[in-house]
Order: structure tokens, then C-alpha cells, then sequence
């Protein structure tokens, strides 16, 4: 009889590794993982959303520098006449304010256009303004270029956050996924949609850079994308989709 059942469960787990492709503890098994809301989250990927085996070149993030100041505050040397231009085209989805505009030319960025970068993603809520780190700009370009869209139009869901605004919106839902210690708080990351551009191509694209942190949040549909440490992380359920079999992941903060 302890024979019988001995082979009746070796039997079990040979099934279960054909089902899963893994084994039973395996595809049971609690992952933990950094996620952008320093909350919990149930996360759902599949191998493919893991690895992002699609390979994406092109542009690569260079960033320029500012042009010399004397102490009197004034341009030390002409701005720039010839170079490649920067450009970015964006829409706040809080605001309705579109911008259309070159911040950079050649290596050197424009004072003038970075000021108001900074107004167009200032708190909607409070209308307080940071200066924004130019790289994350400079990451912009990029992921767009290698998107194929340097016209295209970036639409901004969330830019710069008062920690004020970001404590208010951390205790105002636990789906929120905002993050105690926010990138948006210092001016260095953008949450972002694409017309056109399905969240898991614009979170691959932003991941190819390998230049900041990129967030994937598939059922609020946008990516965040910022300049601190390289890394990633999703929050949320990933849309399932016919043939695919998913396995959860527990998560914990970032």
C-alpha cells in the first residue's frame, strides 16, 4: 500500500510540472520583488513579461550639459545655432496644457525651454514647481526615437508631487501604487502614456535605455520612468491573454 501511494504522488508531481513547466514548490513558490507603490500588490507575468527578450536599439541617453553661467547670472557664451535639435511634444492629462518645444541643441540645453518643462509638470495640485533633473528629458528623446516616434505626443500622467501631494495620494488608496520615497518628489520621473503604444512595448522601450527606473502598471496603462538607480518593478495585474497560463507573485515596496 505505502508503494501505491509513493507512486501515486510521484505521478501527481510529474503532472504538475507538465501542466506548469515547472515543478510544484516552483510555481508555488512567493516571490518577492521591489514594487513602486511600497505597498502589496498581487502581481500576474509570464515568462515573457519577465525576460523582455525583444531586443531595442538606437538612441542611447547622453546627457548634455548647461550652458556657462557668469555671477552675474548671465550667458557667458551664445547659445548654440547649429546641432541636433531635442524636441518633445507632451500633453498633462491633469491640466490640458500641451507643449511643443526644443530644450536642447546639440550638447547644450536651453534655460529658457527647461523653465518651462518645469511649469508644465509642476504639482497640478498645489501648482508648486520643481527644477527637473535635464536627463530625464534626455530619456524622453531617446525612448521616443527608438520608438520610431520623435514627433509623437508623450501624455503625462503624473510629473512633479509636493511630498505633501505624495503622502495625501499614498493614503488615498491603496491601489494608487505611489511610493513613500517618490522619484516625483525630486523632480525625476514621469509617469507616461503614448498614443499608439501599448503599456508593455513603452515599458520594454524605457528598459532598453538601462538609464533609471522603469515601473509597469498594465491595468492603470502607463509606465514611470525616472533617472535614479536602474531598476524595475510592476504594480498591478497583467492583462491575461488566451493560451497563456500565469502564475501569481506576491510583491512588496519601493
Amino acid at each position: 500500500m505505502q508503494r501505491l501511494r509513493a507512486r501515486g504522488l510521484a505521478a501527481v508531481a510529474a503532472t504538475t510540472i507538465f501542466i506548469f513547466g515547472v515543478s510544484g514548490p516552483t510555481w508555488a513558490k512567493t516571490v518577492r520583488t521591489r514594487v513602486h507603490a511600497g505597498l502589496r500588490s498581487t502581481l500576474h507575468t509570464s515568462t515573457r513579461t519577465k525576460t523582455h527578450p525583444v531586443t531595442i536599439t538606437g538612441e542611447e541617453v547622453v546627457p548634455g550639459a548647461m550652458p556657462d553661467l557668469v555671477s552675474s547670472g548671465t550667458v557667458s557664451g551664445e547659445l548654440p545655432e547649429e546641432g541636433k535639435p531635442y524636441q518633445l511634444r507632451m500633453t498633462n492629462l491633469h491640466t490640458g496644457e500641451s507643449l511643443d518645444i526644443v530644450y536642447r541643441v546639440g550638447d547644450t540645453y536651453l534655460p529658457e525651454a527647461l523653465e518651462k518643462l518645469n511649469y508644465f509638470l509642476r504639482d497640478h495640485y498645489t501648482q508648486d514647481v520643481v527644477h527637473y533633473e535635464p536627463k530625464e528629458f534626455d530619456v524622453l528623446h531617446a525612448m521616443m526615437s527608438r520608438l520610431g516616434r520623435v514627433g509623437g505626443v508623450i501624455q503625462v500622467v503624473c510629473g512633479y508631487r509636493t511630498p505633501e501631494t505624495n503622502e495625501a495620494l499614498r493614503h488615498a488608496s491603496v491601489k494608487t501604487g505611489v511610493a513613500e520615497h517618490s522619484q516625483h518628489m525630486e523632480g525625476h520621473a514621469i509617469d507616461l502614456r503614448v498614443p499608439g503604444v501599448s503599456t508593455e512595448q513603452l515599458r520594454n522601450t524605457a528598459l532598453s535605455l538601462h538609464a533609471g527606473g522603469v515601473g509597469y502598471y498594465p491595468v492603470s496603462q502607463f509606465v514611470h520612468v525616472d533617472v535614479g538607480p536602474v531598476r524595475e518593478w510592476a504594480f498591478g495585474a497583467a492583462p491575461r491573454k488566451p493560451g497563456r497560463r500565469y502564475h501569481a507573485a506576491r510583491a512588496t515596496g519601493m
